[in-house]
């Protein structure tokens, strides 16, 4: 028996210690790689250097902190941040190392908006009389739309080139909901407040059907004129590639219809570059490492005024740690009231909104900033602002977005889930409830709604849409009638959206802050972005238990992941929304 015991508490002993060593190991891995991530990689510019662009991984507005479990389970993943790709640019023409641009089209994903502003900050390149090359094995069409701001336009000899308009694909979960047993009960103000079609209907109502064809056909047009433009061709040329299945052509047809101007394998676009900068060995260097070697971002050089660009990204929610989080942002626009190094607050918008709640409370605190400070407050719009992201850009001194944006959806919906059908029909759980009011327990995810309840309910929609309308009205200096005119939950493109006042001005975050430093008046300005990356460890370490939570789900579900998110998302939804319809534009 002594001896049972003391081989038990040996292997207990070496048990325990393995499991030490594993757990100090996790986190000593964990902290290099955090670090590692946080730093980056610098490199020194050499002379005769070559800017590169590689667009084959997703473009993101800014540079963001991903989770240690993403950085387990998928460490080869990569982006680029469009505001490295735009101040590196902007500094590369006048930095005499810098020989050219180079951009590497393969595959990748980047906004419309986002696209536009790189053709724009390529514009502005080539103005200091240097070269911008463009090579791919299979341009796509978003790759191509960037690719038509360079001088000359390289194709693999067996590669393609992708053009065929623009579509927007949304996804209708109605029969799903009713299989499993779910009503989700909607109550909205705005005929063309579709965001909750998906979950009504099978296939698109009308309305939804004309503002998409309007708004996408506004955007075509726009991508149709650079590309011509770039071409030298006509936008109906343009057209006639779109309709013709051009991805199934071959190379001669792509010089013969000026889409490229030549075709070159891979190691003869290399020499090529290598001639031009009279090197034996390409010197590239990223985005990323140029601003990191000429501290382009964030570098507090203490002139003469300081313009804050603070990123508002994502779903608008109350709490949590994904999105427009309002319990984070608002503290973080109430320090920069306080701040007297500020000078002024550009407010980057990309989304397509969330809770109304919440986004009375950015509002609000956006307000306040104005009122405390007196500083000029400009919005930047990007890919998409609409819904709750229209709702904290409406108090503006000034809105700007790009002819590509996606705006406005002024509009408010409550949807409340309603789930007797699930529980009482497939999983035969009952309740039984007493309450002393009719309002006991509403809402109730058990029971349908009365008419006494939804007439309640829509009384509580109305008054949002009423306070989203004035609010509008107050910040764009227009009649709240007037608001409700182009309201309705209708998404318009950011050309229209000029012409019927919804913003000011088109351009991209460069106009924005180029303006905003001109209204200031001081002379030389710097840009500091908020809110703050993550870059501690231990912040990090602290979320490791919800990260892998989210990776078990994501494991266990596999392919029925987006299923789960759709009704995890009606699920957590707070009652009243500002948001946009769900579409993918391809």
């Amino acid at each position: 028996m002594k001896k049972f015991f003391q081989v038990f508490l040996g292997s207990m002993a070496a048990i325990w210690l393995s499991f030490g060593l594993c757990f100090f190991g996790l986190i000593m891995f964990f902290i290099l790689a955090v670090a590692k991530s946080a730093t980056g990689e610098t490199v020194k510019v050499k002379d005769n250097s070559i800017l590169l662009i590689a667009l084959d991984c997703d473009v993101v507005d800014r540079p963001a902190s991903r989770k240690f479990i993403e950085q387990i389970q998928s460490p080869d993943y990569k982006s680029i941040a469009l505001n490295e790709i735009l101040a590196s640019v902007d500094a590369a023409a006048d930095d005499d190392r810098i020989k050219g641009i180079f951009l590497k089209c393969d595959g990748g994903s980047a906004g419309l908006a986002q696209s536009q502003s790189i053709i724009d900050a390529i514009g502005r390149f080539k103005k200091s009389g240097k070269w911008v090359y463009a090579y791919s094995d299979n341009y796509t069409q978003g790759n191509y739309f960037i690719a038509t701001a360079a001088d000359s336009i390289f194709l693999n000899p067996i590669g393609g080139v992708d053009i065929h308009g623009l579509s927007a694909t949304t996804l209708y979960f109605k029969e799903l909901l009713e299989k499993v047993g779910v009503n989700a009960q909607v109550v909205k103000v705005g005929t063309y407040k579709s965001a909750v079609e998906p979950f009504l209907l099978d296939s698109m109502s009308a309305a939804s059907r004309e503002q998409q064809r309007v708004y996408l056909g506004n955007m075509w047009g726009c991508v149709k004129e650079q590309i011509a433009k770039a071409r030298k061709v006509t936008p109906e040329k343009v057209n006639e590639w779109a309709d013709s299945f051009i991805m199934t052509r071959q190379a001669p047809f792509f010089l013969s219809q000026k889409i490229v101007d030549k075709v070159v394998y891979g190691h003869e676009m290399e020499e090529r570059l290598e001639n031009l900068t009279g090197e034996d060995e390409l010197n590239l260097v990223t985005p990323s490492q140029y601003c990191k070697a000429m501290n382009l971002i964030n570098d507090i050089k203490g002139l003469e005024s300081r313009i804050a660009v603070l990123y508002a990204i994502g779903d608008i929610v109350d709490d949590g740690d994904e999105g427009i989080v309002a319990s984070k942002i608002v503290p973080e626009i109430m320090e920069l009231a306080e701040d007297d190094d500020i000078d002024g607050l550009v407010l980057r918008v990309n989304s397509g909104g969330g809770s109304a709640y919440a986004s009375e409370q950015i509002w609000e605190a956006l307000e306040q900033y104005k009122k405390l400070t007196g500083n000029p407050f400009y919005v930047s719009m990007g890919d998409v602002a609409a819904s709750g992201g229209y709702y904290i850009s409406c108090g503006a001194d000034k809105i700007y977005a790009d002819p590509l944006t996606l705006t406005g959806s002024i509009g408010i919906f409550g949807i409340i889930p309603e789930m007797s059908g699930l529980l009482n029909d497939k999983l035969g759980v009952h309740t039984g409830t007493v309450a002393t009011n009719p309002t006991g327990l509403f809402p109730s995810l058990m029971k349908p709604m009365t008419p006494m309840q939804r007439a309640a309910m829509q009384r509580y929609v109305d008054q949002g849409y009423d306070l989203f309308t004035k609010r509008c009205a107050e910040g764009r200096n227009m009649s709240q009638d007037s608001i409700k005119a182009i309201a309705e939950g209708r998404v318009w493109d950011g050309s229209m959206a000029l012409r019927i006042g919804l913003v000011d001005k088109l351009g991209g975050l460069d106009v924005v802050v180029a303006d905003m430093a001109k209204a200031i008046g001081k002379g030389e300005y710097e840009i500091v972005e908020y809110p703050k990356l993550k870059n501690k460890w231990w912040e990090e370490f602290m979320e490791l238990n919800s990260q892998l939570e989210d990776a078990a789900i994501s494991r266990e579900l596999g392919a029925a992941r987006p299923l789960y998110e759709t009704m995890r998302g009606i699920m957590e939804m707070s009652t009243l929304q500002c948001r946009m319809d769900y579409v993918t534009i391809q």
